[in-house]
């Protein structure tokens, strides 16, 4: 859970899940939630999909999965899960021995349905290559794809059906003793999603993969998400979370841990805490913001930043952050250390004077963290 006694009404009490094991990355259990997110490219080009991975990693995405739709793909899977940086999660669909050739390639997970997999035998087949290669499996239900004889019981996609679909998936692994599973239920509708994910939670002990399915393009998409993801995290619920959106993956990386971050559940990067602006603002706070965002992408280092364009909110703002600007008059405003006024700066060096900061502070802070590791 987070922990904090001094401000009991931010606390978040986890729930309490069985952790499995993604590649090197921990899920469930008392790890951190991870971030997913999933390629766009043709996965039979390991040159233009790796460099996808790379960079979504270097967003910060602990996990990248990869639809593997064909025998070429699962051939290509080989290079890229031996060059990758993060576990790769093979997506597999219908074709049973594609997950088998997925496993057996270096994927970390396969990502099914064992019930659209085929019969029994197969099953079984999928189940041993996973364990033979140290596999995981995501059970991924989704409203938009549920099996026949559940939408003829309940008549369309409901909180119930998914469950109950996601629940007789469990049992066709657990019946095969193969416990290294996690598993999603996703809809595009935000109140199906919630109401679907709440029922799981009570239902099993399974670490939860979190998504709104097909949420949209990027500003709609990351609203929903926020909503949906942050309505489950904040009651405790999830353990792994992937942004659906129709953009960069590294987006998608970049929603997920802000959605994380503004719940104090992770820690990564600078946090700027920035105003909207006004005729008030004694600097250009949206262009400002914007430049400091990307020239602070590097910085993986935990720490707060504070930029407001007046003194109406600036200093209260500040006394919260590790640094922070606020915006003055005559073409200047304060720089902000640790909460107390430090020095004042023009802010045509402003921005340039922040990176400064901020470098420094990262610096110091990680060499604080390996003094203490050794």
């Amino acid at each position: 859970m987070t922990h904090n006694p001094i401000r009991p009404w931010r606390n978040i009490e986890r729930r309490k899940s069985r952790q499995i094991m993604v590649g090197n990355v921990p899920v469930g259990g008392d790890a951190p939630i991870s971030v997913q997110t999933m390629t766009n490219t043709n996965g039979h080009d390991v040159k233009a999909t790796l460099a996808q991975v790379i960079a979504a990693a270097e967003a910060g995405a602990d996990i990248v999965r990869i639809s593997a739709p064909d025998q070429e793909t699962t051939k290509a899977l080989r290079e890229i899960c031996r060059e990758s940086p993060v576990p790769i999660v093979a997506d597999i669909h219908f074709h049973y021995k594609r997950a088998i050739e997925a496993a057996e390639a270096g994927a970390a997970c396969l990502r099914i349905n064992p019930g659209n997999i085929g019969d029994a035998a197969r099953v079984r087949e999928v189940i041993k290559a996973a364990k033979d290669h140290g596999c995981s499996i995501r059970i991924g239900v989704n409203a938009g794809s549920l099996e026949k004889h559940l939408l003829e019981k309940y008549g369309e996609p409901c909180p119930d059906a998914m469950v109950e679909s996601g629940l007789d998936h469990i049992k066709i692994l657990q019946d095969n003793d193969f416990h290294e599973f996690k598993i999603s239920v996703k809809a595009s509708d935000v109140f199906l999603s919630a109401a679907a994910y709440q029922q799981l939670a009570e239902a099993t002990d399974a670490p939860i993969h979190l998504g709104i399915t097909e949420a949209g393009g990027f500003v709609g998409g990351t609203v929903k998400s926020a909503i949906g993801l942050g309505n489950l995290l904040w009651s405790g619920i999830g353990d792994t979370i992937r942004v659906s959106l129709s953009a960069d993956p590294v987006q998608e990386v970049k929603v997920g841990f802000e959605i994380l971050k503004s719940l104090g559940l992770r820690t990564r990067g600078v946090q700027i805490i920035s105003c909207p602006s006004c005729a008030r603002q004694g600097f250009d706070v949206i262009r400002t913001v914007e430049t400091l965002e990307q020239r602070l992408e590097h910085i993986k280092t935990p720490m707060s930043l504070s930029i407001i364009g007046c003194v109406v909110n600036g200093p209260g703002e500040a006394l919260m952050t590790d640094i922070g600007f606020t915006g003055g008059g005559a073409g200047s405003g304060m720089v902000y250390l640790a909460g107390k006024q430090a020095h004042k700066m023009t802010n045509a060096q402003m921005v340039d004077h922040i990176v400064e900061l901020v470098e420094e502070r990262a610096s110091k802070l990680e060499a604080e963290a390996a003094k203490a590791a050794e």
